[in-house]
């Protein structure tokens, strides 16, 4: 049995006891949350397709930590013109893990 959720502008296939990075969530360290925006379920008995989300569904997970990921390098340069701009960004994520697929 798997979910194809939406979070954070992006979309995950799950199931239950996976460990995933989603954008960083507004809950702390412990706290169980439910993913509400399901958009597929696959069951024993065929796939269940939602438009856009399924109703009635939902997705339980646990957040496990916070953190940032690695930093990515942003350089601009223009040749010729002595113009060079360095610039670092380090993407904050949440770290959850599925523990219960309703639907």
């Amino acid at each position: 049995m798997y979910a194809v959720i939406e979070t954070g502008g992006k979309q995950y296939r799950v199931s239950e006891g996976d460990i995933i990075q989603v954008e960083k969530l507004p809950a702390d360290v412990g706290e169980s949350i439910e993913i509400d925006k399901v958009m597929a379920l696959s069951e024993d008995n065929g796939l269940k397709v939602g438009k856009p989300w399924l109703e009635n569904a939902k997705v339980t997970a646990k957040v496990l930590r916070h953190g940032k990921s690695d930093k990515i390098i942003v350089f601009k340069y223009k040749p010729k013109k002595n113009y060079r701009k360095r610039q670092g960004h380090r993407q904050p994520f949440t770290e959850i893990q599925i523990e219960k697929i309703e639907g």
